[in-house]
């Protein structure tokens, strides 16, 4: 006991004069940036579907049967290259609100579907019928940047950014006669995920015509690192 109460001062008594010395050490901070412009390379159609009845197997039951509409509609119109993603199921009491009293009205079935395909597909009007063709369904169209395409650029921006700080740490030490510039550490911002584009960019053709012509603009991956040098 008596060693451990020895040890717990000793750390305690060092570590202000620990944090001393770094304050002693002369440091300078540089920032680096890194972007890349890319054109968006994904396509995804969000749908959210909701059915409401007084047993939770009806609900249930209306909500798969709508959610397989729409995958054998998919599947008849031949479409390349797509995925159909359900997630966020839920079913949840029907509570309903009024004149300020609550009541249990059945149950409420909800879930989440996304069709992902590529920004360049050539069946996104196809996919677009096949949707509406589905029943009453509503849905928004977004186009943004895959994961796959942000994780394969990341080692390139991490290295562009790094490089920057590096260059303007050298024209810091060059300009104010800074001998001996050493990395003290180095801390990296977290990582920006670009916002999707919407479908407001996007042109949808007449109905006289079975194309869909998407115009999009490029979005900005970026990095961002800031440096620690030691002279």
């Amino acid at each position: 006991m008596k060693r451990i109460l020895i040890l717990f001062l000793a750390v305690a008594m060092a570590t202000p004069v620990f944090a001393q010395q770094i304050q002693q050490i002369p440091l300078i901070e540089v920032e680096g940036y890194a972007e890349r412009k890319i054109a968006a390379d994904e396509a995804v159609f969000s749908i959210n579907l909701e059915e409401k009845a007084m047993k939770v197997n009806d609900a249930v039951n209306v909500l798969n049967k709508k959610t397989q509409t729409l995958a054998d509609a998919l599947k008849k119109a031949r479409i390349k290259d797509y995925k159909l993603v359900a997630d966020n199921y839920s079913v949840d009491v029907n509570r309903v609100y009024q004149n300020g009293t609550s009541s249990d009205n059945g149950y409420v079935a909800r879930q989440n579907l996304r069709i992902v395909t590529s920004a360049t597909n050539e069946d996104l009007q196809k996919i677009v019928d096949a949707i509406q063709t589905s029943g009453d369904m509503s849905y928004n169209l977004h186009f943004g940047i895959s994961e796959a395409t942000q994780k394969s650029l990341e080692s390139a921006l991490l290295t562009d950014a790094l490089k920057d700080a590096e260059a303007r740490a050298m024209l810091i030490g060059n300009t104010l006669a800074l001998r001996g510039l050493r990395v003290f550490s180095v801390t990296m911002e977290p990582n920006y995920r670009p916002q999707p584009m919407y479908s407001m960019n996007a042109k949808v053709a007449t109905q006289e015509s079975a194309d869909m012509l998407v115009e999009t603009d490029d979005q900005t991956l970026t990095k961002r690192v800031y440096v620690k040098y030691t002279y």
